[in-house]
């Protein structure tokens, strides 16, 4: 795995339309989880929404998402398949209101990745192989990042990656 031209060389690429440019250097990685409908897995409905083609009559949940553009670097699949929506030189738009250490808006300064799944199911052993990996080459291309949950920065809106995440299975550095 490497990263080449700020894309992970084994992702499949689908280029969001959800992205602004990056003004500084990415600090910290932040990890999320997701799936549509939630606990629901194996469908391109995440993938949708992260292209602002999400039929949001398909499911009664959706429509809470209407006029919602949201992205992130990358999406691991409960498969251990990778799909990279926005190159790591780019801001994902992923944290949504955030804080970290004192400074606002977390987007401009982190790579968001998700993780196919929710806060109440156990993430799969590939996932975690998958994100180890991700972490050395992000460290290894660009710097010494920390990584830290969606709960880290937005602690009163959010839970992710939630309390089944097993920090202790990360070969890095919390």
């Amino acid at each position: 795995m490497e990263i080449v031209n700020h894309l992970l060389s084994n992702a499949i690429f689908v280029k969001s339309p959800n992205f602004s440019d990056r003004t500084m250097p990415a600090e910290i990685i932040i990890l999320h989880c997701i799936s549509l409908p939630e606990g629901d897995y194996g469908n391109n409905n995440v993938r949708d929404l992260f292209l602002n083609r999400l039929n949001l009559n398909s499911h009664e949940t959706f429509m809470s998402l209407k006029n919602v553009s949201v992205s992130s670097h990358l999406f691991i699949k409960r498969t251990g398949e990778i799909i990279q929506f926005v190159p790591f030189d780019k801001v994902a738009w992923h944290a949504g209101v955030s804080d970290y250490r004192g400074r606002n808006d977390c987007n401009e300064f982190s790579i968001g990745i998700e993780l196919e799944g929710t806060i109440k199911d156990y993430f799969e052993d590939i996932q975690y192989e998958k994100l180890n990996e991700i972490i050395c080459c992000l460290r290894k291309e660009y710097r010494q990042m920390e990584v830290v949950g969606h709960k880290d920065v937005a602690p009163s809106r959010k839970l992710d990656p939630g309390e089944k995440f097993d920090w202790e299975r990360l070969n890095v550095v919390k």
